[in-house]
């Protein structure tokens, strides 16, 4: 007789493959990177084979690996409609959400991928601006919620901290010898902008705005072209560029808190329960138990956005 397939093995394989690293998937799931290893190390034994190619740079899967890849999705997928057709209720409508583009793709695409399952007669808009402009899109109802960086405009309700990191092309990037130090920044009144300089003024550094951008991708261009180094979110950095710190003579930077944040027109179910998901899927705290949100907790009076 086969072994079964333990369902919370299968989901740390996909947030394996999905993220590219031990690391990023231990967030994912809400567990240690060593409970990550030791969950991958027990499906390749159940399975008498290896899942994933290792080097000191990158992971990618096996041809085993990924035969088992298409399986385990259609397994969770069946998992989650399972559970959504007997328990959940029957959602629908519209829900507008902003967030920065490098917390959509690094950090919401799962959850995302998740609520369509459960809810999929909810309709989803995705606004993708940095946390400064949503602020007043939030304020006047033009969208939802916001899955943005907390300042004293967006008070919403706390998600997780997220580490930032200093980034370059590689760990011995000639710009690191250049003195004033040219720095990409995000666009002035930002909190990561605020934090980075910061750490600069802090630690005595010199160092020149050597550009300035509203996108991540704008930044990393920079960064690509061997132009500058940046500080951003460790969950946004680039598998092709490295990660810097005090090795490289370069200062520690405060993290960011991220937050769902809601506008006053949020009171409905289609918000509560997509709020719930985030909190729920992208906390660093222990991992729940049941698949479905308790809507109730993203509905407190401080996860409404605070008026400037």
């Amino acid at each position: 007789m086969h072994p079964e397939f333990d369902v919370d093995l299968l989901r740390t394989f996909i947030a394996v493959v999905e993220t590219g690293s031990f690391t990023k998937a231990s967030a994912t799931v809400h567990r240690s990177q060593a409970a990550v290893s030791m969950q991958i190390k027990r499906l390749e034994t159940m399975l008498g084979t290896t899942l994933f190619a290792r080097n000191t740079r990158n992971l990618s899967l096996t041809r085993p690996g990924n035969t088992l890849l298409e399986y385990a999705r259609r397994v969770l997928a069946l998992h989650e409609e399972a559970w959504s057709a007997i328990v959940r209720p029957e959602v629908s409508g519209r829900v507008v959400l902003g967030a920065p583009d490098d917390y959509v793709s690094s950090l919401l695409s799962p959850v995302l991928r998740r609520f369509s399952t459960l809810y999929p007669h909810v309709e989803i808009e995705i606004v993708c601006a940095q946390s400064t402009s949503l602020a007043p899109m939030l304020a006047d109802n033009k969208i939802d919620l916001a899955f943005v960086t907390r300042d004293r405009k967006l008070r919403g309700e706390f998600v997780r901290s997220e580490p930032m990191v200093w980034v370059g092309a590689s760990v011995d990037t000639p710009v690191l010898a250049a003195s004033p130090l040219p720095v990409g920044l995000y666009e002035p009144g930002c909190v990561a902008r605020q934090h980075t300089l910061a750490a600069l003024d802090g630690a005595r550094i010199r160092y020149r705005a050597a550009f300035s951008s509203a996108s991540l991708m704008g930044l990393v261009a920079t960064v690509d072209a061997g132009l500058s180094v940046i500080a951003v979110t460790r969950c946004s950095v680039p598998s092709r560029l490295a990660i810097l710190g005090e090795a490289q003579g370069l200062p520690k930077i405060a993290p960011l808190e991220i937050v769902v944040a809601r506008s006053a027109k949020s009171d409905r179910p289609t918000c509560d329960y997509l709020a719930a998901q985030m909190v729920q899927d992208l906390s660093l705290g222990p991992q729940m138990q049941s698949p479905t949100p308790n809507p109730s907790q993203s509905r407190s009076k401080g996860s409404t956005a605070a008026q400037a």
